[in-house]
């Protein structure tokens, strides 16, 4: 059985998508461990909640963002993971953290990358009369945000929308293509090579895979 772990800051809303798709064996793996830097974060419940083991680690205790990766890695490796799930997590890597889970590291961001990297994506959507968003999972690189996009789903934007629409809207989506994305990883089929992202050994374009 192939091992997950996932690291969450709030809410956990894609690791229940995540939970619930081993649960149904839609991925051939299980979740080994769930890691937060938050002890509130309402996803640590979710985690109890299916009886997988939760954590919580705490920036104020260590000296550095260095010193903090090292512990969170020194936890993560306990677990042997065959991949490492960014769902929600919202502390910027250090590089050391992303070199030893490169290939193997996956995060989910809410816009269509390589458009609005970083923080508040909707509400730039939104400022900027876009007609159209979405989220975009990637292999995670030291550029914030910009490592290779495997797959992205898009969501209309309509006249009089709200950060609160959007975000749903956007969520709905997200809870459908990670764990695909995550099912892809753990039977084998997708890859990072070269800094390009590859599935079923063809290399996907810059926007990910395109559904036929």
């Amino acid at each position: 059985m192939k091992h997950i772990v996932v690291l969450i800051s709030g809410n956990g809303s894609n690791l229940q998508a995540i939970i619930d798709a081993c649960q149904q064996k839609k991925i051939n793996g299980t979740i080994s461990a769930v890691f937060s830097n938050k002890a509130d974060a309402f996803g640590l419940e979710r985690a109890r909640e299916a009886g997988i083991p939760a954590h919580a680690l705490a920036a104020s205790e260590f000296a550095s963002r260095e010193a903090f990766d090292r512990q969170l890695m020194q936890e993560i490796d306990a677990w042997a993971p065959d991949v490492v799930v960014l769902a929600g997590y919202m502390r910027i890597l250090s590089p050391a953290f992303v070199a030893r889970y490169s290939g193997r590291l996956l995060n989910i961001h809410p816009s269509l990358l390589p458009k609005y990297p970083g923080l508040h994506t909707h509400r730039q959507v939104l400022e900027n009369g876009d007609e159209e968003h979405g989220t975009s999972v990637h292999f995670v690189t030291d550029e914030l945000d910009g490592g290779p996009v495997i797959l992205q789903a898009k969501v209309p934007v309509f006249e009089g929308d709200d950060e609160d629409e959007i975000t749903a809207r956007v969520q709905h989506q997200e809870h459908a293509i990670y764990p695909l994305v995550v099912s892809w990883f753990i039977d084998g089929r997708l890859k990072m090579r070269h800094n390009a992202a590859w599935l079923d050994d063809v290399q996907l374009p810059p926007q990910g895979h395109a559904a036929e």
